[in-house]
Parts: C-alpha cells; sequence; structure tokens
C-alpha cells in the first residue's frame, strides 16, 4: 500500500517559522516528483511548490523567498520549511507524489493556522 504521511502542522504566530514533512511508503520514491499543496477554506487547493527526480523546484509566487521544499531520498521524505508566515497561510497543507502519467497520490493533510 501506498502512504504519504503528514507532520509538523500547528499553529504559529504571523512571522514564525515552520518545517512539514512527508514521509512515503510503498512507492520508488527517488523517482517521483513530490509536491506540497494547500487548501484554505472555500478556496480551490493550489500548488505551493513542488521538487522532481532530478532536483528541480517550483514555487507559487505567493510563497517564493519564504519556504524552502527539500527531499531526503535516504529518509524517503520530502519537506517544507516555512518561514515569514502569514495569516493567509493559513490552510491545510497535503503532500503529492506523482510519477508519469499516472494518478497521484496524496496525503490525508495537516493544519498550519497563522496567527496572533
Amino acid at each position: 500500500q501506498v502512504q504519504l504521511v503528514e507532520s509538523g502542522g500547528g499553529l504559529v504566530q504571523p512571522g514564525g517559522s515552520l518545517r512539514l514533512s512527508c514521509a512515503a511508503s510503498g512507492i520508488i520514491f527517488s523517482i517521483y516528483t513530490m509536491g506540497w499543496y494547500r487548501q484554505a477554506p472555500g478556496n480551490q487547493r493550489e500548488l505551493v511548490a513542488t521538487i522532481t527526480s532530478g532536483g528541480t523546484i517550483n514555487y507559487a509566487d505567493s510563497v517564493k523567498g519564504r519556504f524552502t521544499v527539500s527531499r531526503d531520498n535516504a529518509k524517503n521524505t520530502v519537506y517544507l520549511q516555512m518561514n515569514s508566515l502569514k495569516p493567509e497561510d493559513t490552510a491545510v497543507y497535503y503532500c503529492n507524489a506523482k510519477y508519469g502519467f499516472f494518478q497521484p497520490y496524496w496525503g490525508q493533510g495537516t493544519q498550519v493556522t497563522v496567527s496572533s
């Protein structure tokens, strides 16, 4: 079975930092493109960051310069370091794994709340 398990979410103050982790199992992790998406209430799920098997990274404009995505293939884990957090970053953050044109896998999400 394929599993993506997010962790690291929580409540932080504006300007604070949080590090999300996504541990994958049941896939050949090193060949997958991994991504982070988020969904706020009433909003569409949106891409936050992706990192390909070759290390190519892209970010949403809204998080560029504040968030950093990385992966550790030896640990089958992708990370999202979030700095300078803003209230508008509040959302459920989902881990995503895709390979080729197959349907991607999704984690169940972790809540990030940025509030004073």
